[in-house]
C-alpha cells in the first residue's frame, strides 16, 4: 500500500525534488559552455572532450533500474539522500580536479549520484502524492528540469567567463547542501514497499553490460565496430530477460510490461519522443551558425525559446493530466512536435530567423505537452512497490533515445558528409543531412502519436496498488 503522507512531507518532497531536478540538467547544460576552456587549460582532442558528457549519459543509463530496485528494497529517502550528497561532493571534486582524465573519472562517479536523484525523487513524488494531484507535482519537477536547461548555458557562460569554469560546479553545491539537510530534518517517513525482498545481482550485471554495448555501439553506429557492439548489446537484453523470467526476484519485473499496456505503449512513446528531440538543438546551433552565420552567444540567445516554453506548457500540462486523459494530451505533444519536425526539413540559406524561433516555440509545445503527462502515466500504471524500478525504466528510455538520436545524426553526417569537418564547400550536403534526419525523426514522431492513442485510459481505472503488478 502506498504510505500516507502529511502535508508537510508532501511540500518537503516537492521543494526538494525540484531542487534536485534543477541542479543536473543546469549543470550539464552549462558545462558545455565551458568544453572548449577546458579543454584549453588540459589540451584535450575533440573526443575525449566529448567523453566528458558521453561518459555521463552511459553511467546514468545502465545504473538507472538497478538503483530504482534498491530504494524499492531499502528505502527511497535513504537513496535519495545518498545521491545529493554524492553528486554535491563530486562537484567539489570537479572544481579541483587537476587533469581532463579525472574530470572524466569525476563525472562518472557523479553520474551515479545523479541517477540516486533521478530515480528515487520521482518514485517519492509518485508515492506522496495521490493520483489526482500527481499530475501537478510531476509537472512541477519537469518544469525544473527544463528550467535548468534554459538558464545553464546563460549562467555557464557568465560563470566561465567572470570566475573560471570551475565556479559553474561550486555554484550547485550550496543547493546540494540545502536539499540534504531539508531531507534529514524535514521529511518525515520512508518509502521502501518491497522491503526485504532480495535485490538481482546477476540480473544487474547482465543489464549494465548489455546497455554499455548497445548505447556505446549507438553512438559509433556508424562503423562495423559500432553495428557489432550494438548487436551485441541487443543480445545481452535478450539474455537478461530470459534470466529475469526465471529468477524468483528479479532486478526488473518483466510482468510490469506483460499484459500492461499503459505502461509499455508510454516507455515506449518516450523512448521514440527523446529519439526524435535529441538532436535537434545540435543540429539547429549548427545550422544557425555555420549556415545563417550567427555568433555562438546570438544562436545560444535563440535556442532558448524552446525550453522556456516547455517550462510554461509541462506545468499546465501536468495538471491538465490530472483531469484529462494523459494518452489525449501526450498525442497531441508528439503530434505537434512531428509538426516541428518537419517543418526543419524545409531550413535554406534564406530561411528567416522568426521562422527558427517559430519552429522551436512548436516544438517546444510539442514536448512541453509530452513529458509530464507521459509520466504521470507511466508513474500511475505499476503498483506502489514498483516506482523505483519504473522511474529508472523511464529514465533508461530516455537516455537510450537520446543516444539513438544522436547515433542516427552521426550517421546521416557520416553518409552526407564523410569525415570532412562543416565548412562553406560542403554546407549544401550539410543542409541536406539535416533534412534527411528530420524527415526521420518527424515519421518516428508520427509513430510515437499511434503508440500514445492505442493504449488503454489511465484515469478511468482502479488504482494500481490494488492490482498485483498493477497490470491493466
Amino acid at each position: 500500500m502506498e504510505q500516507a503522507a502529511s502535508a508537510q512531507s508532501k511540500h518537503v518532497a516537492l521543494f526538494v525534488a525540484t531542487i534536485s531536478a534543477f541542479i543536473a540538467p543546469f549543470l550539464s547544460s552549462a558545462v558545455s559552455v565551458a568544453l572548449p576552456t577546458i579543454g584549453r587549460e588540459f589540451q584535450m582532442d575533440a573526443v575525449t572532450l566529448g567523453w566528458i558528457s558521453t561518459a555521463y549519459l552511459l553511467v546514468a543509463a545502465i545504473a538507472l533500474v538497478p538503483i530504482g530496485r534498491l530504494g524499492d528494497i531499502h528505502g527511497r529517502k535513504r537513496i535519495w539522500l545518498w545521491g545529493i550528497s554524492i553528486y554535491s561532493l563530486f562537484s567539489l571534486l570537479w572544481a579541483a580536479a587537476p587533469s581532463g582524465n579525472l574530470l572524466i573519472v569525476f563525472r562518472c562517479l557523479q553520474a551515479v549520484g545523479g541517477t540516486l536523484i533521478f530515480g528515487s525523487g520521482m518514485a517519492i513524488l509518485t508515492s506522496v502524492y495521490p493520483r489526482t494531484e500527481r499530475g501537478k507535482a510531476l509537472g512541477i519537477n519537469v518544469a525544473a528540469v527544463y528550467v535548468g536547461l534554459s538558464v545553464g548555458p546563460f549562467l555557464g557562460g557568465i560563470l566561465t567567463a567572470e570566475w573560471g569554469w570551475r565556479s559553474i560546479f561550486l555554484a550547485t553545491v550550496p543547493l546540494g547542501l540545502l536539499a540534504i539537510s531539508l531531507i534529514l530534518w524535514h521529511l518525515q517517513g520512508e518509502w521502501a514497499e518491497a522491503r526485504g525482498e532480495h535485490f538481482d545481482v546477476v540480473g544487474s550485471v547482465l543489464y549494465s553490460l548489455a546497455l554499455i554495448a548497445l548505447m556505446y555501439g549507438i553512438s559509433i553506429v556508424a562503423t562495423p565496430y559500432g553495428s557489432a557492439l550494438a548487436v551485441i548489446g541487443a543480445a545481452g537484453l535478450v539474455a537478461f530477460i530470459w534470466w529475469e523470467l526465471r529468477t524468483p526476484t528479479p532486478v526488473l519485473d518483466v510482468k510490469l510490461f506483460r499484459g500492461n499496456l499503459v505502461f509499455t505503449l508510454a516507455n515506449l512513446t518516450a523512448l521514440i519522443n527523446y529519439a526524435a528531440t535529441a538532436a535537434v538543438t545540435f543540429l539547429l546551433s549548427l545550422y544557425l551558425q555555420y549556415v545563417q552565420g550567427l555568433s555562438p552567444a546570438l544562436a545560444g540567445l535563440l535556442l532558448i525559446a524552446q525550453p522556456v516554453v516547455m517550462v510554461a506548457l509541462s506545468l499546465l500540462a501536468g495538471r491538465l493530466s490530472d483531469r484529462v486523459e494523459p494518452r489525449l494530451v501526450v498525442a497531441v505533444g508528439m503530434g505537434l512536435t512531428a509538426v516541428g519536425l518537419f517543418a526543419l526539413t524545409t531550413l535554406s540559406f534564406t530561411t528567416p530567423l522568426w521562422f527558427v524561433v517559430g519552429v522551436l516555440v512548436v516544438l517546444g509545445v510539442g514536448f512541453g505537452c509530452f513529458a509530464s503527462p507521459n509520466t504521470n502515466a507511466v508513474m500511475s500504471a505499476v503498483e506502489s512497490r514498483f516506482y523505483g524500478v519504473a522511474a529508472g525504466i523511464l529514465g533508461t528510455m530516455r537516455l537510450t533515445g537520446q543516444m539513438v538520436g544522436m547515433g542516427a545524426t552521426m550517421t546521416m553526417f557520416g553518409l552526407y558528409l564523410g569525415q570532412q569537418p562543416i565548412g562553406p564547400g560542403n554546407l549544401p550536403a550539410f543542409l541536406a543531412a539535416l533534412h534527411t534526419a528530420c524527415l526521420l525523426f518527424a515519421l518516428l514522431s508520427c509513430g510515437g502519436v499511434v503508440a500514445s492513442l492505442v493504449r488503454a485510459n489511465v484515469l478511468a481505472e482502479e488504482p494500481q496498488s490494488a492490482r498485483p503488478y498493477g497490470l491493466t
